[in-house]
């Protein structure tokens, strides 16, 4: 098997999928990147404008935003040949196969929970409970950058049922073919 090559062909969907992920949590990182550059990025707090206060809370928003992209990232595990076996550079597990459920089980999580975060955190975002802006405009372009994140979790599960599939449900179906 030539590597890089998973066992079962990955759906062209999930593939792309695997690859959207990432780019669904670009723009919110962006926009807390504005925060930590000095714009309240039209927040207000008590009616005045909300910035970063020393250098902890800049570390601290850089960080999630990394952190973030990062999990992000670990979508194409679903869809990349090291999601089936261990890559042999990991030291003592290097080069074993994957477990499907070790890569089934931790998404299915993962992807609920984005999914109850993410509705938790977008519950008064039409109403006058929300974060206070400025201005409508600065408004718009907050929910523009987290509304994405709305579609991550949802995403991650599709892309988790095509793994399933593929690493699951086919080998089984090929062995009871013979």
């Amino acid at each position: 098997m030539l590597e890089g090559v998973t066992e079962q062909p990955v759906p062209r969907w999930a593939y792309r999928l695997a690859h959207m992920i990432p780019l669904l949590t670009l723009p919110s990182g962006l926009w807390r990147l504005g925060l930590v550059g000095g714009s309240s990025m039209g927040m207000l707090v008590d009616g005045q404008p909300a910035y970063l206060i020393g250098t902890g809370q800049k570390v601290y928003v850089v960080s999630l935003s990394i952190f973030s992209e990062l999990v992000a990232l670990t979508a194409f595990g679903l869809v990349k040949r090291w999601g089936e076996v261990v890559p042999r550079w990991i030291p003592v597990i290097g080069g074993r196969r994957v477990a499907p459920y070790a890569a089934v089980i931790p998404a299915v999580a993962g992807a609920l929970g984005l999914i109850a975060i993410w509705t938790f955190g977008f519950r008064d975002v039409f109403t006058d409970h929300f974060i206070p802006f400025s201005t409508t405009a600065w408004k718009t372009l907050m929910i523009a950058c987290y509304a994405p994140l709305q579609l991550w979790g949802p995403a991650l599960l599709l892309l988790t049922w095509a793994y399933y599939r593929r690493r699951v449900t086919a080998p089984a179906v090929a062995a009871s073919v013979r």
